[in-house]
């Protein structure tokens, strides 16, 4: 019963993960208001979709930071149990996140499930390796994007070239920029969950991928609503040269952490683009963004508590 477990219980991260991220690369296109929620939606999970497949080709390195080793013990690693409370904790704290509209990251989520299954299984977990491999791009990654997108609005609005109403060549440019951030997201998130898929027995790697893939498309057409208001109009007010900037922002960061292997979060290089473009315009909404940021902070303890409460059931059943 355990790889039959852990199979569903990593294809529920993925579909929590498009649920809670899909939209994450196409949020300024609905807060601009360039497209409706639901064309944006339509939109990301299809970009989301290429790039989840092109991770199997261009970024399985991935895979191997989030099966737990150098992590665990890997005699824990090769425990079924342990994978599965992992995918449990992760999924559990994702889809909450989601029922209360908070974007969090996935990545986030998988890092406190590997430490609270892993205490749970084994009571040692290399503190050590999670800072080097994970803490440091995701506590980089929001700040950089901040920055970026504040130096590059200002930059942008001194030269003229931030317009704030739409037209077709900009339109054409935000769609394709918002398409290629989404792409990124995929590429980048895929092979985090494909991991635990891929430690189900005789499962075939392409399998693997396409049906986390499918997971996380599946998420992002059906429960994406919450999230995207909070994305798309709660973090800042921005108009469509702006909403421009940050999916660039967006776009560039994620798609050179995917490619160099950094696990950065694009909730929170999305989240951190839009808030630095809304500050840059005075227009950043503070206390909602104070409000993700509580979430963020939570996420890793929660995934933490969540897993060790599966582990302990799994291994009690």
């Amino acid at each position: 019963m355990l790889p039959a477990t852990l199979f569903l219980a990593a294809c529920f991260v993925a579909f929590t993960n498009g649920a809670n991220a899909n939209f994450k690369g196409v949020a300024s296109l609905y807060g601009s208001g360039t497209t409706t929620l639901r064309a944006a939606a339509r939109w990301g999970t299809a970009a989301t979709f290429a790039g989840s497949v092109a991770a199997l080709f261009l970024a399985r390195g991935l895979v191997a930071a989030f099966g737990g080793r150098g992590v665990v013990p890997d005699a824990l690693v090769a425990d079924p149990a342990f994978l599965c409370a992992v995918a449990l904790g992760a999924a559990a704290t994702s889809f909450l996140a989601t029922r209360l509209g908070f974007p969090v990251s996935t990545t986030h989520a998988l890092v406190g499930a590997l430490a609270g299954a892993g205490l749970a299984g084994s009571g040692e977990v290399r503190f050590a390796a999670l800072v080097t491999l994970f803490a440091y791009p995701l506590f980089f990654s929001p700040v950089v994007a901040a920055a970026a997108g504040a130096a590059l609005a200002l930059v942008l609005r001194a030269a003229g070239l931030l317009p704030d109403r739409r037209t077709p060549a900009l339109d054409a440019a935000h769609v394709l920029s918002a398409g290629v951030a989404s792409f990124a997201r995929g590429l980048n998130d895929t092979p985090k969950m494909a991991a635990l898929v891929l430690a189900v027995p005789g499962m075939d790697v392409g399998l693997g991928f396409l049906a986390v893939a499918a997971a996380v498309a599946l998420g992002g057409l059906l429960d994406i609503d919450r999230v995207a208001e909070t994305l798309g109009k709660k973090v800042a007010d921005m108009n469509p040269g702006e909403g421009f900037a940050a999916s660039l922002v967006t776009a560039g960061l994620v798609t050179t952490a995917s490619l160099h292997g950094l696990p950065v979060s694009t909730t929170h290089v999305s989240v951190g683009a839009l808030l630095g473009i809304g500050a840059a315009g005075g227009r950043a909404h503070w206390r909602k963004a104070g409000e993700i940021l509580l979430a963020w902070v939570s996420t890793v303890p929660c995934g933490a508590a969540l897993a060790a409460a599966a582990y302990a059931a799994l291994t009690a059943a």
